[in-house]
């Protein structure tokens, strides 16, 4: 295969991924990397069912960087799935081709079938991450993605001494897929995962108490920077470290103002950096937990993933068994704790990372998002529930977005998602499952010029049960300028909108009761995907696409695909 240069092309290959280039005198250098989508047998939680994984790894490998290298990624399928991974919060930047969810941007690759992601990082340095994106495969399909910054950039917080990586996750000793075919064939939604995983350790739970836990070692006296991701498929997470302030820099790779707190709240697809000074008794041990936030009437994981965080080069000899400081938690249903979190967080919005808002709107939408229930005879209570957007539940396709955008293929989908609801209701307010509840479906798509500036009001509705939804946008960074609770004045709201430094973010929380207003700006040609990231809800079908029109020349036109691209 020919490999495209730049400055330099170093490829070692060995049999699963394969090589962490250290840079030394180039900046921007082209990393390989080879992802084999394998089964792998695990006695995880007292199971010892196959789970798909990458390179046979639960969490599967980080990918690490700079800003500015070149990654090249063969993903090979061993496995008996369709299957597409999508690298979360990189923007692709006119490089859809490689995003990765299934039917939106490439067929899947098919059992025996491979595929050569190729993109570019630009402008963008911190923590990502990367998952399957078709079907429930993310339970086990995930992993972090570590950019750096570029060489002899400094972090604008004083540099740690070691950075750790923690991946918080779900785990079921069932198979995700049957249980996911089972609930769909009555209606309803499947069993909550089992338990909560931290870097794929669950700690001692219930009826399985030989469960390990990860440690976190630590020295006295050293700050670390923790990179948490949330991979959990359904889950938003309360985390916290029993006697120790965590001060946050950065939320999905985009450094914040910092901000001290003792319980960091984020939503699956999330990522936040914090920094940990280890200044607590040497002499103990302290446990680290992740825990369920919900405020929902719905099935939920309730089990808390624990860790220890332990000093190491002390010489303490009273054992630690005796002395590991707990956690103090908040309840599952602390709103006000995940609000608090929420409403603190600030874009640096420095000179060197200023935070450039638009000031000015060319399409202002207005999006319901929400359950909703359709008729449905052969279902256990006589109805199926699904989920939409302006009461619209997204159909997928059958032949990738992508390539029906960028060959004209007529048929595949239609430009006229609508920009607000067609029948205004009290959105906030519990209303007869007959009313407002049923959607139409459809795959609906909406088109935006090249570089227009968007405002998308995310308003929550309480139809069924009042959820949170965390939704995440592909190709872009959006500005979180404003939320609240109850229905969305567009008279009072925008007044109060913060238009200075207002968080960055690719994955943002819908309040339940509430809504949330982002602006991004339309720079990146394609189509991309906006779904809420609770993976019960993407299957009900709250998800939409966004197509961006060619601007003017090639540096504002999207690349022609590759030659391996999968076929549907």
């Amino acid at each position: 295969m020919e490999i495209p240069r730049r400055r330099f092309c170093f490829c070692v290959l060995t049999l699963f991924v394969i090589v962490f280039l250290s840079p030394t005198t180039v900046e921007a250098m082209i990393r390989h990397y080879k992802f084999n989508v394998v089964m792998t047998n695990t006695t995880k939680l007292c199971s010892s069912k196959p789970i798909v994984t990458v390179n046979g790894k639960f969490p599967g490998p980080t990918i690490v960087a700079r800003e500015g290298d070149t990654i090249l990624i063969k993903v090979v399928n061993h496995v008996n799935y369709n299957v597409s991974i999508h690298w979360h919060g990189i923007r692709q930047l006119r490089t859809g081709w490689a995003d990765g969810p299934a039917y939106i941007t490439q067929c899947p690759i098919q059992p025996g079938q491979n595929y050569l992601h190729n993109f570019t990082l630009t402008g963008q340095r911190g923590t990502l991450w990367w998952h399957a994106h078709i079907l429930w495969l993310r339970a086990t399909v995930h992993g972090a993605i570590v950019i750096l910054p570029k060489l002899g950039v400094p972090y604008p917080f004083p540099k740690p001494y070691k950075e750790k990586t923690i991946v918080l996750g779900e785990w079921w000793k069932s198979d995700v897929e049957e249980l996911v075919n089972e609930a769909s064939k009555i209606g309803t939604a499947p069993m909550a995962s089992d338990a909560h995983t931290i870097n794929g350790h669950s700690g001692s739970i219930p009826n399985c108490p030989s469960q390990s836990s990860y440690g976190l070692p630590v020295r006295a006296g050293k700050t670390y920077m923790l990179r948490i991701i949330n991979a959990a498929l359904n889950e938003e997470l309360f985390f916290k470290i029993a006697g120790h302030v965590l001060t946050v820099v950065e939320v999905d790779a985009v450094y914040t103002k910092p901000y001290k707190t003792d319980t960091v709240y984020i939503a699956p697809g999330q990522t936040t950096n914090v920094l940990l000074t280890a200044n607590a008794n040497a002499g103990s041990n302290y446990m680290v937990a992740a825990t369920t936030f919900t405020d929902a009437h719905i099935p939920y994981d309730n089990v808390t993933a624990t860790a220890t965080l332990h000093y190491i080069g002390h010489t303490s000899t009273v054992s630690a068994s005796k002395k590991t400081v707990l956690a103090s938690l908040p309840p599952q249903n602390a709103t006000w704790v995940a609000t608090k979190f929420t409403r603190s967080l600030r874009s640096l919005n420095s000179h060197e990372y200023p935070a450039r808002v638009p000031t000015t709107v060319d399409h202002s939408l207005f999006f319901t998002v929400g359950l909703g229930a359709n008729p449905c005879p052969s279902c256990s209570n006589g109805v199926r529930l699904v989920a939409g957007i302006n009461n619209v539940t997204f159909t997928m396709p059958k032949t990738a977005l992508l390539q029906a955008h960028f060959f004209n293929i007529s048929g595949v989908f239609t430009d006229d998602f609508p920009a607000k609801p067609a029948n205004p209701y009290d959105y906030t307010a519990p209303v007869k499952l007959g009313v407002n509840a049923a959607t139409m479906k459809g795959t609906k798509l909406y088109r935006l010029p090249y570089n227009a500036t968007v405002q998308v009001v995310l308003q929550n509705t309480a139809m069924i049960v009042p959820d949170n939804h965390p939704f995440h946008l592909h190709g872009f960074n959006f500005f979180e300028v404003g939320r609240g609770l109850g229905n969305f004045n567009p008279e009072k709201d925008p007044k109060m909108f913060n238009l200075v430094d207002p968080v960055e973010r690719n994955t943002v929380g819908v309040p339940a009761g509430g809504w949330t207003a982002i602006r991004f700006i339309a720079d990146n040609p394609g189509v991309w995907f906006m779904h809420c990231h609770l993976e019960l809800h993407t299957t009900w079908g709250l998800k939409m696409a966004f197509v961006v029109d060619n601007g003017h020349g090639p540096d504002q036109s999207l690349l022609p695909p590759p030659a391996d691209l999968p076929k549907c």
